[in-house]
Order: structure tokens, then C-alpha cells, then sequence
């Protein structure tokens, strides 16, 4: 029989050095691939990957010390040039699967000259990519992660226990997350109460996105901030903490939706102009219909998180991690079990 055991006691920079070198892992694992371009899977692998590594230099900065190539500015240079492309990957897989077999025949054929400027378009980004993954800042990059993590220094607070610490990392995170103005967004205050507003006609959600709509989108990037720094301590917290990465996770997604629903728009409209209701009225309908869809789905979620009692309680989760024991009370534990 084997009990069950809490969690031995770490450092902050073990976690700290654990985080780094995953990520560095699965970043790497997949560059050969992406030099390659035969796999659109290994290019969103090796972007999250970035964005992941990002997250995990600039959040344990204050534990770890970095030779100077290692930055959030370097590594968000390159996360964004990957994510360039993969952004036209994204818009054409879009286009294909969930919009064009919906057109009629007349419109699909005429939707043939997006498909040529988005190629273009990819031709040039695949090769800002190829570049940046030859020149000397991702070189430079690599080769001092790889220095960094054989011979890893820290700053004097990596050497405090992780469950000292930890609501304190993870709680400002939180704290920008629950008062980004985007969940303000499409409410009104009645009474001094918070009431949203559920009678919106697909008409008024545009208008309201295309005023406001960057608001939701940096709110988009604040919940992946958010899970991205979560999913890192999830052995050291119970189901409510799970819940509520799958509360965001839900967010960030539903977000990005809208978010690349109105991206592919804007694109559109760029690339035909005025011609776009004349030629592509039905395309232009079912994108406003999905918007409306997915602003639908976002209310819910909105509604929940501006309630006291779910901020309060995901508070609370934070505050709370599980015990940890030490390792020699873990020694003591296995012996018992065996």
C-alpha cells in the first residue's frame, strides 16, 4: 500500500530552474522542424514554446540571474515573429474549414485571390523567420540558455522556499487579470450595481468591437499570461486551482475566437476593399454572425468574474497552496508505506 504524500519542499529556484529548462526543451525539440516548413503543427508547438519561455524569464527574473542575451524583450522579438506566421496559418486553415465550404460557389471562386495574397504574404514571413532563426540574437540566445542551465547562478531569493513565496508570485498576476477594463466592457452601472448588458442585437456587439474590441484582445493576452504562469505550480494546489486554469483557459480561448474573427476581417477588408459586401456579403454575414456567437459565449463567463464571490474565491485558491513537507518527513512517509 503507498499513501498519499504532500509535496516535498522545494526552492523558488528549483521551480525556477525547472520551468526554464521544460521550456527550453520544447522550443527547441521543434526548430528543425519549422526550418523545414512541412509542419504547421511544429510551428505552433515552437511559438507556445516561446511564449512559455518568455513567461518563465520574465516572472522568475527576480530569483534567477540571466546572462544578458536571456531577456523578455529578446525572446518576445523572436515569439513574435514566429507567431507572424503562424498567424497566416491560422487565417487560411480558418478561411478553408470554417467559412468557405459555407459560401456559395460564386464567392468561393472569388475568394481565390485572398488565398494568392495570403501565400505571398507567407512567402515573406517564412522568410523573416528563417532569418531570425540564423542571425546572431537567437544564436546568442540559445547558446546562453544552454550555459545558464549547466551552470545555473541566482539571485539570494531563490534559496526561500517555494510555498513562502508563492501567492506572492502568482497573486499580482491574478490581480491585473481581475481588473483589466475588458471585463467592463458591454456593462452599465444601474443603482451603483454592475448589471451587463444581455439585450445587444448583433448590430450593437459590432459597433462595441470595433470601438472597444483591442480591450478584449489585451485582456485575451493578460488570462494567457495568467494560465501560462498558473500551469507552473499545478502540483502544488488542489481541484479549485485546476478549476479555475480551465476557467481561464475557457476565457483566453473564447477570446481569441473573437479575436481572430475580427483579424480576418480587418485582412479581408484590406485585401478587397469595398468590393468586400458587393462579392462577399455571405462570407461578411457568417462573420458577424459568428462574432455575435462567440460574444454570446463570452457574457457568461464575464458575468461569473465580475461576481465578489468568484473573485474573492480565486483569491483564496492562491492564498492557499497545499502543505509541503520536507524531505526527510517524505523519506519517513514512503518507509511507512512500504
Amino acid at each position: 500500500m503507498k499513501l498519499a504524500t504532500k509535496p516535498t519542499v522545494q526552492t523558488l529556484g528549483d521551480y525556477a530552474y525547472q520551468a526554464i529548462e521544460k521550456h527550453v526543451k520544447k522550443t527547441l525539440k521543434w526548430e528543425k522542424l519549422v526550418k523545414k516548413d512541412e509542419d504547421p503543427e511544429a510551428l505552433h508547438q515552437m511559438r507556445v514554446g516561446m511564449r512559455r519561455l518568455r513567461t518563465a524569464v520574465s516572472r522568475f527574473g527576480l530569483a534567477l540571474n540571466f546572462p544578458k542575451p536571456v531577456s523578455d524583450k529578446n525572446i518576445g522579438k523572436i515569439a513574435r515573429r514566429l507567431g507572424n506566421l503562424r498567424d497566416l496559418d491560422v487565417l487560411k486553415e480558418t478561411l478553408e474549414t470554417n467559412y468557405k465550404p459555407h459560401l456559395s460557389s460564386k464567392e468561393q471562386k472569388y475568394l481565390h485571390t485572398a488565398f494568392d495574397a495570403l501565400e505571398k504574404q507567407r512567402i515573406h514571413a517564412f522568410s523573416t523567420v528563417q532569418t531570425t532563426l540564423k542571425d546572431e540574437p537567437y544564436k546568442s540566445l540559445k547558446q546562453s540558455l544552454a550555459e545558464w542551465l549547466a551552470a545555473p547562478t541566482y539571485h539570494p531569493l531563490a534559496s526561500v522556499a517555494i510555498q513562502q513565496v508563492l501567492p506572492d508570485l502568482l497573486l499580482p498576476e491574478v490581480s491585473s487579470f481581475l481588473l483589466h477594463p475588458g471585463w467592463l466592457m458591454g456593462t452599465q452601472f444601474v443603482e451603483s450595481e454592475l448589471t451587463i448588458c444581455k439585450d445587444w442585437e448583433a448590430e450593437k456587439v459590432e459597433k462595441q468591437l470595433t470601438n472597444q474590441g483591442e480591450e478584449l484582445h489585451n485582456l485575451r493576452k493578460q488570462a494567457k499570461r495568467v494560465r501560462y504562469q498558473m500551469e507552473l505550480f499545478t502540483d502544488l494546489y488542489g481541484e479549485s486551482y485546476m478549476a479555475y486554469i480551465a476557467d481561464v483557459k475557457n476565457i483566453q480561448d473564447t477570446l481569441g475566437e473573437l479575436q481572430d474573427s475580427e483579424v480576418l476581417t480587418e485582412w479581408l477588408e484590406d485585401i478587397f476593399g469595398s468590393e468586400m459586401k458587393t462579392h462577399l456579403s455571405g462570407l461578411t454575414d457568417l462573420l458577424v454572425e459568428n462574432r455575435y456567437k462567440l460574444w454570446q459565449q463570452w457574457q457568461p463567463l464575464q458575468e461569473r468574474y465580475l461576481k465578489v464571490e468568484s473573485r474573492h474565491g480565486f483569491h483564496l485558491t492562491i492564498l492557499h497552496p497545499l502543505e509541503l513537507v520536507s524531505d526527510s518527513e517524505s523519506e519517513t512517509s514512503e518507509q511507512i508505506a512500504e
